[in-house]
């Protein structure tokens, strides 16, 4: 047998392993991670929507940080006729990042999407980001900030910085997305793993993942959503504690970026 005609088959071989991998992936369900602190009135309204709009099958996983939260209760009984539905309490310490983190140990692999509680995120728009996944984006980012997408309410200057954050990242660096920060955000749960997470103050995750992904080279995608501003409960943002970290990813991700994946 010829050297070229084993190369041959073994590049066959490949390509097929490829294709299969990509098969298992397309067959995944989705994996919810929903963060929770104190949205025991939230909770109802998030469920119907999930019910009417995310396709399934799909798993959710709502991660708690303490056994008072009145989340609880109100989850617990919703889980009683939904299998799906699973209540885990944070692992990694207390607030978001612990939180997302311990929903991530949860999923395993195939795509998961990171979804707030307080009904801030459209998910009618979640069909959309699932093809836009299964068409080998490792990440899918809603965005404010592109055309199409639109905010409603939400203090001042968290928006304008957002704003600024967003629409900077992509004309000076060609970041893959308008809406850097957005936390909304379907990922590939394997790459999680691969990076790691280094967030340790709270919502700066999403811009950490998607920074870290940027520089790898892996394809990232964005879809237009509207995003509104909580009505009920207690936000746990912290702007001016956060702001340090979020300038640190922000700084990596304008730093230089590698070749694409196939390009080298």
């Amino acid at each position: 047998m010829s050297t070229q005609t084993t190369g041959a088959r073994r590049t066959a071989r490949r390509v097929a392993a490829a294709g299969a991998r990509d098969v298992i992936r397309d067959e995944r369900p989705l994996a919810l991670v929903v963060p929770v602190y104190n949205e025991g009135e939230n909770f109802p309204k998030l469920m119907a929507e999930i019910e009417r709009d995310v396709p399934g099958p799909f798993t959710l996983h709502v991660v708690y940080d303490f056994d008072e939260d009145t989340t609880v209760p109100v989850a617990a009984a919703f889980a009683e006729s939904r299998p799906w539905l699973r209540l885990v309490k944070n692992r990694h310490g207390r607030g978001v990042v612990g939180a997302i983190k311990t929903g991530f140990d949860e999923v395993g692999e195939g795509p998961a999407l990171v979804v707030m509680a307080d009904l801030s995120d459209d998910l009618r728009i979640v069909p959309r980001m699932l093809e836009l996944y299964r068409q080998g984006n490792r990440i899918v980012c809603p965005s404010r900030y592109m055309k199409g997408g639109s905010q409603e309410g939400g203090p001042w200057l968290k928006r304008t910085l957002s704003r600024l954050a967003g629409l900077s990242l992509r004309y000076v660096a060609r970041f893959p997305t308008h809406d850097a920060t957005n936390n909304f955000r379907l990922y590939d749960a394997a790459l999680v793993r691969e990076m790691g997470v280094e967030s340790t103050g709270g919502f700066e995750l999403a811009l950490e993942l998607t920074a870290k992904a940027f520089r790898r080279g892996e394809p990232i995608a964005q879809t237009p959503t509207t995003w509104r501003d909580r009505t009920a409960g207690e936000s746990r943002f912290r702007l001016m504690k956060w702001l340090p970290r979020y300038l640190y990813w922000y700084a990596y991700a304008l730093s230089p970026r590698r070749a694409p994946r196939g390009a080298r």
